[in-house]
């Protein structure tokens, strides 16, 4: 028998998130892992009048792809990717690794090469979606990969994750409208002022905001939620940064990694473990090397680390840059076939200043 709590989250997804409409053609994203879940939300999508195309991988090709693949292939788009990219209505996409390392033996170039010839892809739907043409929500399946990576056994990680996205309220397709008005109270007070400083140990970085949007996130795009975020001014970031929990992307974690920015630019990159990685990412492009997103998290139902990314972002009390692309919805420019989001902890000594006024300390915010 299906959980309640993964049709409870289907219909956030689809009733909520993306706002299915009669006549939307939606494609549902995962792979075989998540059935339970891409069934319901492909039933929930049908109740709502959608018109549902399914795209289910099966576990390993990911792995199978990067291992076997010729170059010819690695830059091969296939058609159906680019048509839902350009002509889908709603993209619903739900992670669930079962093996969040099987990636971690593939040649990081590879990778990268395969990012780049995909890049049209994210820039089609970052378009899309700023232009108001295109909804998407991202959300994952709970397994034991996760459950294993944040130290809880699969029953106990379920009741966390399905508590995060709300799926437990009386009415979840309306629990995240009802619970965001503070995140909407903090981009309304950021908004249109200049100078963002962040410190904590190991960190010091001042970024320019200057003219820039602040984005309240509140569920439309990644289930569960809780931010704020904007696109810095591009060449404006400058000082160190010490990202406090392992950064995950394209299935290779990497740990302590440490930046430098001069002038925007990223010019001096370490890691503990991962760093050959780390630094074959930022030579994938100029833009790679810049910051495209910093966002501020406001979750406090979420208080460790889980290594996904989908959740620690959203952690009350720590602050998340990405590499690479901007969203264009928030004027931010910087062009790249990268977003690669990493996290700071800010609730042991750390500090978010703005105009030389204090938003928050160790962790809570005071503005």
């Amino acid at each position: 028998m299906r959980d309640q709590r993964a049709d409870a989250l289907a219909q956030i997804l689809v009733r909520y998130s993306t706002r299915v409409e009669k006549g939307d053609v939606c494609v549902i994203q995962s792979t075989t892992t998540a059935e339970p879940l891409v069934q319901a939300t492909y039933e929930e999508v049908l109740r709502a009048g959608g018109l549902p195309i399914m795209q289910v991988a099966t576990e390993g090709a990911s792995a199978a792809f990067y291992d076997l693949a010729s170059d010819e292939q690695l830059d091969w788009i296939p058609p159906t990717a680019k048509w839902a990219a350009e002509n889908a209505d709603v993209r619903i996409a739900i992670m669930a690794d079962a093996n969040p390392r099987e990636l971690s033996q593939i040649e990081p170039a590879r990778q990268a090469r395969a990012q780049k010839a995909r890049k049209p892809l994210m820039e089609t739907s970052m378009r899309r979606a700023a232009e108001g043409e295109y909804r998407w929500a991202l959300t994952l399946f709970p397994t034991n990969a996760y459950a294993s990576e944040a130290g809880m056994s699969l029953a106990r990680y379920e009741d966390f994750y399905y508590a995060a996205c709300l799926v437990d309220d009386s009415d979840p397709v309306t629990a995240w409208q009802r619970q965001s008005d503070e995140v909407k109270r903090l981009a309304e007070w950021i908004e249109g002022r200049e100078e963002v400083r962040i410190r904590a140990p190991g960190t010091d970085v001042t970024l320019n905001v200057g003219g820039r949007k602040f984005i309240p996130c509140t569920g439309e795009h990644n289930m569960p939620d809780g931010e704020f975020f904007t696109g810095p001014v591009e060449d404006s970031a400058e000082g160190e940064v010490a990202f406090s929990f392992p950064a995950t992307y394209g299935g290779r974690e990497v740990v302590g990694i440490k930046l430098r920015f001069r002038e925007g630019r990223v010019v001096d990159a370490s890691a503990e473990r991962g760093e050959a990685f780390l630094l074959e990412t930022l030579d994938t492009d100029e833009g790679a090397r810049r910051l495209g997103e910093l966002g501020i998290g406001t979750n406090y139902g979420i208080a460790t680390g889980t290594k996904e990314i989908l959740l620690d972002e959203k952690i009350g009390g720590t602050v998340h840059m990405a590499i690479g692309m901007s969203y264009p919805e928030s004027g931010g420019k910087n062009d790249s076939a990268v977003h690669w989001d990493m996290v700071c902890d800010l609730r042991q000594g750390g500090s978010i200043e703005v105009d030389g006024i204090e938003l928050q300390r160790d962790g809570r915010f005071v503005a």
